[in-house]
């Protein structure tokens, strides 16, 4: 088991814990044993990086030059699209085409910051003095700590690495205990693609050992987190204590507002998709649907019949179209909230219950679900429930509908469904989210910032802003025609 990387060698942890079983959420499976990294071995590997940083290479390698080593990687990535597509199938339950897709859009994340990376000269400053030259140039941070969650292990790995690397920091990556065998397979890929030693580091293990030590240690600059609220809370106290830069993406409670002008069928086709997608398990999942009053019925039953069609099975098959949730325990916690959400009244219009196939007995199934008649107070349209669960609220005008929509602590995505242009740049305008899409959901592109108001966060990740994350300003001031000011009197020479 030497899949700890440290100081550009693979290596077993210090730890005698035996390693750490991967399983296959479809079927319950062992897929293969880890190391699992302790604090000594976290430590190993700062150090690493802060020598990396202080005394090597990267830092001071010119713009043009990381750049280069950044589209390297991304060749590597298509060269290995389908072994790394394959490992998120099977590592994280979803189905092969969504992990080509993932697979696809961190190519894309790479290259986008090799260009802009590339292209970057820093600011010149107009002080309105001839005498002076003033600039604003970018140096990076140091050593960050990375640490991605389970959903989407390899985009949002790469979604912190590619603009952490480019801006010439040192690294720190934890992958999620349950998923890491794609983030494993990328660090080999940095390393071919030429990546000093000690830039990246990988460790492995539970974020409540290895993950709380790579955010206290005093020899880590920046901290970037995507996982849940309560977990990027004690992150962010932690940091707090060496005050610490701390990038966090902590989920949200995604409105999808149907207005009844709304192109039904695809309204209804696209709300799947924000829905189930991944079996729900997506940051930015439309899983609280609003829907005007004039369609509303109509719209619930439709919606619920298609849910019911949706394929479940092994996402290596290519008849399946959604695969399992991750684990065991996280089915059981979605559960608690299909049992909490029927209690406090919302009517279980279809699914709530695991699927009755047998060869889905051994994974960690639930059909889609979907509840109807939901209000704002409701456990379930509060907080992120993130399984294939789907509430759904009416609303009458469009007054109404944004007020549901910002009535959430989260803010990180939404969309609005309409006819109407000039309502659509309304509604979309007046929402407190991330961000807003109208007439589709889920798409992204690495030159538009992501992240999220509320308690969705700090910070953004992609575009410019995701690249400044991992940089400081520094102005530098020039006098080229300096003369004594003569501002003291005891500066000015004796007539």
């Amino acid at each position: 088991m030497r899949e700890l990387y440290i100081d550009g060698h693979w290596s077993d942890a210090t730890t005698t814990t035996g390693g750490r079983a991967v399983l296959n959420p479809y079927d319950g499976s062992t897929i293969t044993t880890v190391a699992e990294a302790g604090p000594d071995d976290v430590d190993a590997a700062v150090a690493a990086a802060r020598r990396a940083f202080d005394t090597g290479e990267w830092p001071s390698t010119s713009n043009r030059d990381r750049a280069a080593v950044l589209r390297r990687v991304a060749d590597l990535l298509v060269r290995d699209r389908e072994l790394l597509a394959r490992d998120e199938s099977v590592d994280t339950g979803k189905t092969l085409a969504e992990g080509r897709i993932d697979v696809d859009d961190v190519t894309g994340v790479f290259r986008y910051y090799a260009s802009l990376v590339e292209t970057d000269s820093g600011r010149a400053v107009d002080t309105g003095d001839p005498n002076v030259v003033s600039r604003v140039v970018h140096e990076p941070v140091g050593v960050c700590s990375l640490i991605a969650p389970w959903n989407y292990p390899l985009l949002q790995m790469c979604w912190k690495l590619a603009p952490a690397l480019g801006a010439g920091n040192t690294t720190v990556v934890k992958p999620s205990e349950l998923t890491p065998l794609s983030t494993v397979r990328l660090v080999a890929l940095l390393a071919e693609a030429g990546v000093p030693a000690g830039v990246v580091n990988l460790v492995l293990g539970a974020g409540s050992v290895v993950g709380a030590e790579m955010v206290r240690h005093p020899g880590v600059d920046l901290v970037s987190f995507t996982g849940g609220l309560a977990t990027g809370r004690r992150i962010m106290a932690m940091a707090a204590e060496g005050v610490k830069k701390v990038a966090l993406e902590l989920g949200g409670k995604n409105p999808n507002v149907v207005f009844a002008d709304a192109d039904f069928d695809t309204a209804v086709d696209y709300a799947l998709a924000a829905g189930f997608f991944h079996s729900g398990q997506v940051c930015s999942a439309g899983a609280r649907l609003l829907v005007q009053d004039e369609v509303y019925e109509e719209f619930v039953a439709e919606f619920a019949r298609r849910a019911e069609l949706i394929r479940l099975g092994n996402g290596l098959r290519d008849e399946t179209e959604c695969g399992p949730l991750v684990s065991a325990e996280h089915r059981a916690k979605v559960e608690r909230y299909i049992e909490r959400t029927i209690a406090e009244g919302a009517r279980l219009v279809t699914g709530g219950t695991r699927p009755d196939e047998p060869e889905l007995a051994d994974g960690y199934f639930l059909r889609p679900t979907v509840f109807a008649d939901c209000t704002a107070e409701m456990t379930a349209v509060r907080e992120e429930v993130f399984g294939p669960v789907v509430t759904v609220e009416r609303f009458t005008d469009e007054a109404e509908a944004v007020a549901l929509a910002n009535d959430t602590d989260y803010g990180l995505a939404g969309a609005v469904w309409t006819g109407d242009a000039s309502r659509a740049q309304r509604v979309a305008g007046a929402l407190r989210h991330g961000t807003v899409w109208i007439n589709d959901f889920h798409p992204y592109v690495p030159q538009a910032e992501w992240g999220g108001f509320g308690n969705s966060g700090v910070g953004r990740e992609l575009g410019p802003s995701g690249l400044d994350e991992y940089r400081e300003a520094k102005h530098i001031y020039q006098n080229i025609n300096p003369a004594p000011m003569r501002w003291f009197s005891g500066a000015r020479k004796e007539a």
